[in-house]
C-alpha cells in the first residue's frame, strides 16, 4: 500500500514538472559499468526547479534503465538528436563542478589511447563523493612561494637552465639520470616550488607510500601549506576534501601514488614520475594506464614541462630521449665517478675465482662477506637485498629435482620457518597451507627434499650465525622499515622495501642474481637493474669506502651497466632488442584474452590497421583432454604511428560484439605482465 502511494507521488510529481527555459538538454555520462556499444553520454531534460543547480560538471542522478543511477552533467544543449520522450534529471547531488572541462578532456584522451571507456576514466579520475568534505575543503590558494635555491641540479648539465625553463612556464621535457645517493625528494620538490613560484601548478608521481612521504616532507619545507598529498589509501572523507582543495586551486603542489596522476592541477607547469619502471605506476583497473604514458600526455596537452626520472632507465623513457622529444638530464662522468659505489661482480678477475673458486657457486662467496666485514667493523649498516621474501619459498626432490607439490591440490611446497614444540616447522602448501610432514615425489618416489629458492627470513637467520653479535633486522611485506641509525647492522630486505640508512650504507649485497635476471619475462633484465640501481644508490661513495657485490656473472649486459654505473647505456641496448623483436615501446601491442570462439569472431570484425600483425592465438592455463583451451591469447602488434587506430579497431568491434550479446574479451594496450 505504502508502495502503490509513492508511485502515486512521483506520478503527480512527474505531471507538474516543467522544463528549463534555457537550454533544458542535458548531456549526462551515467556512472555505471556499460556494454561498449553504449559508450557514449545520454541525453536528459532539466526540470526548472533544478536549473541554476544544473551547471556543466556536476553530480546529478537520472532515471537508467528503470534505476536512479548517478552521473555527470557534461554540457547543456537547447536541442537534442533523440527522437523519443526524454527522461529528467532527478536531482543535482552537488552543484560542485567536478568533471571540469579539461579533467573530461583528458580522460577521453586516455580511454583512446588505451582503447577503453570514458565511464571508466572518470571513474579513476574522481573520487567518491562526501558531502562534509565539501564543507571543508579550502577554496582560496595562498600567495606563492619564493623561488627557492637549486645548487643540486647544478650537478647535471642543463639543470639550470631546465629549472629556468619551469619558472619562464616554456615547455621543456627531460629523462632525469639522478646520480648515485642523490637526494631526489629535494631536487623534485625544488622544480616543483619553481613552477609555484611562478604562478603555475606542479604535479609529481611516486611508486609508494614510503617514497609519498619524504616526497611531501621536501615540498612542504619549500612550499608550505601549498601541497598536498593524494594516495588511494586515505580514508574517503580526506581523500575527497584533499582532491577538492586541488581542483578548486587552493594547492599550487600535489604529490601522490599512481591515484595522483589525474589530479585535476590548476595551470600545470610541472609534471613528474619518478622511477616509472615500477609496476605500481600501472593502475590494474580498465583501461589500465600508466603514470608516465598520462603525465607525458598531459604536459603535452598543457605545455608543461616534465621529468621522467630514476636512478636506471626504462626502455619507455629511453624512446622518449632517442626520438627528441625530451633530452637527457645527467651528470658528467666524473661526477657519476665520485659519487658512485664500487660495484663488484662474480667473476670479475682471475684474482677472485683464486681466492675463492666456488665463488659462482656459492649464495654468499667470499668477497660479499669481506664487503659486509669491513662496512660493519667502519660502523655502518649493510644492506642485503633478496628477491623472495618467506623462509624457503620454493622446494624441491633432493634427488631428481623435479618441483615439490602437495599431495592435495597440487600446489607449491615451502618451508614456513619457525618452529612448533621445539621441533622445526614442516613443509606446507603455499596454496592450501596444509602440512606435508611425510613427502614423497611423484616422480621417483624419494623423500629427500632440497632448497630451490632461499627467502629473507632463512637469509636473516644465515646472516644472523654468520655474524655473531651484529644486529639483523628484516624489512619486507610484514613489516617495511622507513629508515635505519648509522650503525652496524644486517638490513635484510625484499627488494622496494628498502630503508634509508643514515649516512648510507657501508656495503649491499645483492644476493641471488640469477633467480632475477632468469625470470621467464620479456623485462627480466631491465627489471633486476632497476632493482639493482634502487638498492646500490642508498651507498656510501667508493672514495668513503661504499662497496657493492652483486651476485651474478660480470659478463652480463645489466652486471656491466651496473658495475660502470651507466643504465642510459643498458636502457638503449634494450629499446635496440624491443625494437628487433617488435615489442613495446618501440610498437604498440594489444593482447586479446578471451574464448577461441570470440577471439574468432573478433579477427572477423575488427578493421586492424595495415600494418597489424598477428600472433596466436595461443592457450592460456590448462588444456583439456582433446588439447582445447578454454581461453586464448591473441596478440596484435602494430607501428607506434598506428597505434590509436589499433584502440580505435579495438574499441569498435567489441561494440559490436556488446550489441549483438556475445561473449565478453579482455583487450589490454601494451600490457606489463605480457612483458
Amino acid at each position: 500500500m505504502a508502495g502503490a502511494q509513492s508511485r502515486k507521488r512521483e506520478g503527480a510529481t512527474a505531471e507538474q514538472r516543467t522544463a528549463a527555459a534555457h537550454r533544458p538538454v542535458a548531456r549526462v555520462l551515467v556512472d555505471v559499468p556499460l556494454p561498449v556499444h553504449l559508450d557514449r553520454p545520454f541525453d536528459y531534460q532539466v526540470p526548472e526547479r533544478l536549473d541554476a543547480d544544473a551547471v556543466p560538471g556536476c553530480r546529478v542522478r537520472v532515471r537508467f534503465r528503470g534505476k536512479l543511477v548517478d552521473g555527470y552533467l557534461l554540457e547543456r544543449n537547447e536541442t537534442t538528436d533523440f527522437k523519443g520522450t526524454l527522461s529528467w534529471v532527478e536531482r543535482v547531488t552537488s552543484p560542485e563542478p567536478v568533471l571540469t572541462p579539461e579533467l573530461l578532456e583528458m580522460a577521453q584522451a586516455v580511454a583512446t589511447r588505451y582503447g577503453g571507456m570514458l565511464a571508466d576514466v572518470v571513474r579513476l579520475a574522481i573520487p567518491p563523493r562526501h558531502a562534509g568534505a565539501e564543507k571543508k575543503a579550502p577554496r582560496e590558494p595562498g600567495p606563492p612561494p619564493p623561488r627557492p635555491e637549486t645548487e643540486g641540479w647544478n650537478r647535471y648539465q642543463h639543470g639550470q637552465s631546465f629549472l629556468d625553463a619551469v619558472h619562464a612556464g616554456r615547455s621543456a621535457r627531460a629523462v632525469w639520470q639522478a646520480l648515485p645517493g642523490e637526494d631526489w625528494p629535494g631536487r623534485l620538490a625544488e622544480a616543483a616550488a619553481t613552477a609555484a613560484a611562478a604562478g603555475r601548478g606542479a604535479l609529481i608521481v611516486v611508486p609508494d607510500h614510503r617514497d609519498l612521504q619524504r616526497l611531501q616532507d621536501a615540498c612542504a619545507a619549500l612550499v608550505g601549506d601549498g601541497v598536498v598529498a593524494l594516495a588511494a589509501e586515505l580514508a574517503p572523507a580526506e581523500r575527497y576534501r584533499r582532491w577538492l582543495a586541488v581542483l578548486r586551486g587552493a594547492a599550487r603542489v600535489v604529490v601522490g601514488t599512481r591515484a595522483a596522476m589525474f589530479a585535476p592541477v590548476h595551470d600545470l607547469g610541472f609534471a613528474a614520475v619518478w622511477d616509472d619502471g615500477d609496476d605500481l605506476h600501472s593502475y590494474p583497473q580498465v583501461p589500465y594506464p600508466h603514470t608516465r604514458d598520462v603525465l607525458t600526455q598531459r604536459a603535452h596537452a598543457a605545455g608543461a614541462a616534465l621529468i621522467v626520472g630514476g636512478f636506471a632507465r626504462t626502455a619507455e623513457a629511453a624512446l622518449l630521449a632517442e626520438s627528441g622529444w625530451a633530452h637527457e638530464l645527467v651528470a658528467h662522468r666524473t661526477e657519476v665517478r665520485a659519487a658512485a659505489p664500487r660495484v663488484t661482480a662474480i667473476g670479475e678477475d682471475d684474482t677472485q675465482l683464486a681466492r675463492d673458486p666456488a665463488a659462482r657457486a656459492a649464495r654468499l662467496p667470499s668477497v660479499a662477506f669481506e664487503a659486509a666485514r669491513a662496512a660493519l667493523g667502519a660502523g655502518a649498516p649493510v644492506l642485503v637485498q633478496v628477491p623472495r621474501r618467506g623462509y624457503v619459498p620454493a622446494l624441491a626432490c633432493g634427488d631428481c629435482r623435479e618441483r615439490a607439490r602437495c599431495r592435495r591440490c597440487a600446489g607449491p611446497l615451502a618451508l614456513p620457518g619457525g618452529s612448533e614444540g621445539g621441533a622445526p616447522k614442516p613443509a606446507a602448501c603455499s596454496w592450501c597451507g596444509a602440512a606435508e610432514a611425510a613427502f614423497k615425489c611423484g616422480n621417483c618416489g624419494s623423500r629427500r627434499l632440497r632448497a630451490i629458492a632461499i627467502g629473507a627470513g632463512r637469509t636473516a637467520e644465515e646472516l644472523g650465525r654468520a655474524f655473531s653479535g651484529v644486529a639483523v633486522r628484516t624489512s619486507g611485506a610484514g613489516e617495511v622499515l622507513a629508515t635505519v641509525p648509522a650503525k652496524p647492522a644486517l638490513i635484510v630486505c625484499t627488494p622496494g622495501a628498502e630503508p634509508v640508512a643514515e649516512g648510507g650504507y657501508g656495503a649491499a649485497l645483492l644476493l641471488d642474481g640469477r633467480t632475477l635476471l632468469a625470470r621467464p619475462e620479456l623485462r627480466a633484465a631491465e627489471t633486476a637493474l632497476r632493482l639493482w640501481f634502487d638498492a646500490a644508490a642508498l651507498v656510501r661513495p667508493g672514495r668513503d669506502g661504499g662497496r657493492v657485490v652483486v651476485m651474478a656473472e660480470s659478463s652480463l649486459q645489466p652486471v656491466q651497466a651496473l658495475v660502470r654505473w651507466d643504465p642510459a647505456w643498458f636502457a638503449s641496448l634494450e629499446l635496440a632488442e624491443r625494437a628487433e623483436l617488435g615489442f613495446p615501446p618501440a610498437r604498440r601491442v594489444a593482447a586479446v584474452d578471451g574464448t577461441p570462439e570470440a577471439i574468432e569472431a573478433l579477427l572477423d570484425s575488427a578493421d586492424l590497421p595495415p600494418t597489424a600483425e598477428i600472433l596466436g592465438p595461443v592457450p592460456l592455463g590448462a588444456v583439456d583432454e582433446d588439447g582445447n583451451s578454454e581461453r586464448e591469447r591473441l596478440i596484435v602488434r602494430v607501428d607506434r604511428t598506428e597505434g590509436r587506430a589499433l584502440a580505435d579497431s579495438l574499441h569498435a568491434a567489441q561494440a559490436i560484439r556488446a550489441a549483438r550479446k556475445a561473449a565478453e574479451l579482455q583487450v589490454r594496450l601494451d600490457p606489463l605482465e605480457m612483458l
